[in-house]
């Protein structure tokens, strides 16, 4: 799968309404970007990463980031993979965490997820972010 990297480049919150926005945005190259449109605990829980804010108790990514730590696992990054009748689809990428940055591939797992949970744990554990090319030509398209 040929992949684009990206970032998170706005977080949209709407005080009125269910519907709540990220966008990604492409680094390097012709730098397109695409909203996603996620929840308002999703927004929150992205925003309070962003800002460095720790709640009293561990919220429910806090337990994965830390039972991910825990089993000797880390969240290598994230990808957008799919587009599935207009619903985006994330996968958690996780290695050892002893292993090297792109070296040891066969002992990576991967755990389907929504771009949402994805981006608030990679906001968390400074994770690297992507997008397949085939979704990034469809919701952006250009150079």
């Amino acid at each position: 799968m040929d992949l684009i990297e990206v970032e998170l480049a706005r977080v949209v919150i709407q005080q009125k309404g269910e519907q709540q926005y990220i966008h990604l945005r492409e680094i390097g190259g012709a730098q397109r970007a695409f909203p996603i449109v996620i929840g308002f605990t999703e927004i929150e829980e992205i925003n309070r990463k962003l800002n460095g804010l720790q709640a009293p108790r561990p919220l429910t990514h806090d337990l994965i980031g830390r039972i991910v730590k825990e089993l000797g696992w880390r969240l290598s990054r994230v990808v957008v993979t799919e587009l599935r009748e207009g619903t985006f689809i994330a996968n958690l990428v996780l290695a050892p965490a002893d292993a090297k940055a792109g070296k040891d591939a066969d002992s990576e797992c991967f755990v389907d997820c929504r771009p949402s949970d994805a981006i608030a744990l990679a906001v968390q554990t400074g994770a690297r972010m992507f997008v397949s090319r085939d979704v990034m030509d469809v919701v952006a398209p250009g150079s």
